[in-house]
């Protein structure tokens, strides 16, 4: 039932930002920016049900906490990025939409290194 909100949110927010658009362009892009600000807080609203699903998880499997968090924020990161990137596409600011992009890569890199670094211990450890 809430997709269906979403849904109809979104193709109001189209409609209303298209007709606006003839008269003021500017309150447009800001109709599209609210629409999808408010379209990502029911989004968020959604992972916290994740992130206490993933948590009761990692309380029943051996994985380590940490690992769990990693993934979360990685997830996090990619979901903040993309969002933002289209936001700025939506307003013609593609170049700066791609400086995002890039730098939600490099931050997910950053943010994965511990995984990585375990990973490749284990694979040495089979090898040594």
């Amino acid at each position: 039932m809430d997709m269906i909100k979403i849904a109809v949110l979104g193709i109001i927010g189209i409609l209303l930002s298209l007709f606006v658009k003839e008269w003021k362009p500017q309150f447009s892009v800001l109709i599209s920016i609210s629409v999808c600000v408010l379209i990502c807080y029911y989004a968020i609203a959604r992972l916290y049900a994740v992130a206490e699903a993933v948590s009761g998880l990692t309380r029943s499997i051996t994985v380590k906490e940490a690992w769990m968090s990693i993934l979360l924020k990685i997830v996090g990161i990619s979901y903040l990025a993309d969002f933002t990137s289209n936001i700025c596409k939506d307003a013609g600011y593609s170049a700066i939409a791609s400086q995002i992009e890039i730098f939600g890569k490099i931050s997910i890199l950053t943010v994965s290194t511990p995984i990585v670094l375990a990973l490749l211990q284990t694979i040495s450890s089979f090898l040594g």
